[in-house]
Formats: structure tokens, sequence, C-alpha cells
């Protein structure tokens, strides 16, 4: 028996929970998924089929070649259909890669007052099972709406992340942004859950950050880590192997010629995802893995979603003098870390 045989009826399970759970389609609704050549088919038509169980009425849009670049970036090579489709739905599913959050399709369908968005970018079907039906889908909102009032009832406080492979890199935290990390009850954008972003004041990141895989041009694991030294702006960046000219011109292509800064951190819980260096956006979801982007945020000239990004993992993280994760394992406060303590994954 093939091994999409023996998926299939926990893919289509889990594929009903982000349509249902997550996205809240509901009957009638006009869904879009957005994909491209490099997707994963099961995962498009597990997707196509729970929004047409749903009773909603379903598209799909291929994009080929993939694009060449994330947000803004992509705007260039956007198809006309893909525009107007985007402005005419209540529910996106985008699993292109690079994704279309940050282009100015993306921008324009958040303005609509209808759409709702989810980047879900290069998750495969093994990702979208272990993501949404491996775990309490409710018990995962709980942790990161815990989290997110950490982070935002400490905006302004000093922060500092560490990992095994040398990270050391301090900061003022800044006020949360980004979308949302929640079930999509109303029109705007959202992240696949499991994560939690950390947003910094962007000239008070210094220190060392170490990554082992990286999304510049494609998503990739090093065989050489990349070490950036930070300075308020990103001052350099060695290692890497054959893929540190790559991350060189992605960090100049996002900062208007220059390195850019630390646009944002990131705190991954999910107790069911693993890190497979085949997915970014599962990979940073993994217990104690931190995507962390690079370049200009969106409200800087030139700025927005079109930001390489790379990922460590093992994180220390730290607000003030309280220790928030050890090792990758949240420790505190004791609401957060009780929380956690009861998100375990699902058997069966």
């Amino acid at each position: 028996m093939s091994a999409t045989v023996e998926m299939g009826p926990d893919l289509a399970r889990a594929a009903l929970m982000l349509v249902r759970d997550m996205m809240c389609v509901v009957e009638q609704e006009h869904v879009l998924v957005t994909c491209d050549t490099n997707t994963e088919k099961r995962a498009v038509d597990a997707i196509v089929n729970a929004a047409y169980a749903l009773g909603a009425k379903v598209a799909t849009m291929t994009l080929s070649p993939p694009l060449p670049f994330q947000g803004g970036l992509a705007n260039p090579y956007l198809p006309d259909p893909v525009v107007a489709a985007a402005q005419n739905c209540d529910a996106w599913i985008d699993l292109c890669m690079p994704y279309m959050a940050g282009a100015a399709v993306y921008d324009t369908a958040m303005k609509n007052g209808r759409t709702r968005y989810f980047l879900a970018a290069d998750i495969g079907a093994e990702g979208i099972i272990r993501i949404f039906s491996k775990a309490d889908l409710d018990q995962v909102f709980v942790v990161s709406d815990l989290f997110n009032a950490l982070l935002e009832e400490s905006a302004g406080k000093q922060c500092r992340f560490t990992t095994p492979l040398g990270t050391d890199v301090r900061f003022q935290l800044a006020d949360p942004e980004g979308l949302a990390i929640e079930r999509a009850t109303k029109p705007g954008g959202y992240f696949v859950p499991g994560t939690v972003m950390v947003i910094p004041e962007l000239d008070s990141v210094k220190g060392t950050v170490v990554c082992e895989s990286t999304f510049h041009e494609y998503y990739t694991p090093l065989q050489e880590p990349y070490r950036f030294e930070v300075d308020g702006k990103i001052q350099s960046v060695t290692g890497g192997g054959t893929e540190l000219k790559v991350i060189d011109r992605s960090l100049k292509r996002a900062g208007n010629g220059e390195y850019g800064n630390i646009v944002h951190f990131t705190c991954g819980y999910h107790p069911a995802a693993r890190f497979t260096g085949k997915s970014f956006i599962e990979d940073q979801r993994a217990i104690g893995c931190n995507a962390v982007g690079l370049g200009l945020p969106q409200w800087v000239d030139g700025g927005g979603e079109n930001h390489p990004d790379c990922v460590m993992k093992e994180q220390s993280f730290w607000i003030e003098d309280e220790q928030i994760i050890d090792g990758g394992v949240i420790v505190a406060p004791p609401d957060l870390a009780a929380a956690v303590r009861e998100l375990q994954p699902v058997y069966g």
C-alpha cells in the first residue's frame, strides 16, 4: 500500500480541520486556493475536497513557474487572473512558496472587508496532519494568546535570545505586529498556529545570530550555519557555504541595497511539528525553533514581506531577568508554562 493511500484518512481529517476550524469556512462561501508547480498536490487536493465537503464554492489557481520572490518583490510576476480572484473570495489559502503575503494583491485583498487570507506557503500533506490534527487546536491557541499577552505587556523591556550554536542577541521589545495567530473569524491575514512573533525595536538589536536553515530565494538547510553580527543593522554575515552568496543578494534586495535589520524573531512551540529541513512553515513551529526575519519591516520605505528568513534551534529566551524559554522549553510565567504542559501531541 502506498504512502499516499495510507495517509488518506488522516490527511482528509486534518485538511477539514484547517478549512473548517482554522479558516472558519461555511456553506456557500467562495474559497480560493493558490499554489505553484512545487506545491505538494495531495495537500492541495485535500484542502479543495474539504472546502467542497463543507458546501463552499472552491477554485484553485496554479502559478507556473513559482514566484521568484515573496511579498512586494513578487508584484511584477503576478498574473492578472490571480490578482482578480484574490479580491473576490471569502477565504484565500495561499500554498505558494514564495508566498503572496505583503504583495500588492494581498494588500488590496486585506482592504476589501471580505477576504480571510491564510499564509500556508510550503506546508505539505504531512505538515497539515501534524499541525492541525496531532494537537488540540483550542489549546494551541490558548498558548499563543497567553504568550502574546505577555509580549504586549512587556513592550519596552530588554530581551535576550541564545542558542547552543552561538546565538546571543539582546534587544528592546516593541509592540506586537504581524498576521494574526487565531481562528479566521473575520477578514484579515492569518498565520499557521504554533508560533508567536517577537518584534524588536529595530535599532536596539545587538549581538550574534546563528541559524541552521534559511529561506532566501528558496528554503534549504545549511551544511554550515550562517552567522550574523548585528549592531542596530546587520553588519556582516558569514558561513553558509555555497548559500552565502544567495543570502547576501537577498539581504541587499530586501534592504534597498543594504543588509537592513532584524525584523522579527519567533518562538515555536507546537508539540507535533517536526524540523525536517523541507518546510519553512513547519520547521519554525517545532519546539524551540525561531524564524528570524532579516531586512526591512513594512512600515519602512521599501520594506514589507519581502525579507529573507533563517531558522535557529534550541533557543532560550529572557524578558529582563525572567527566563521564559530554556533550551526550547517554555518555563515561565506560571500560567504560560502550565498551558504548554497541557499541550500534548494527539496520537491516533
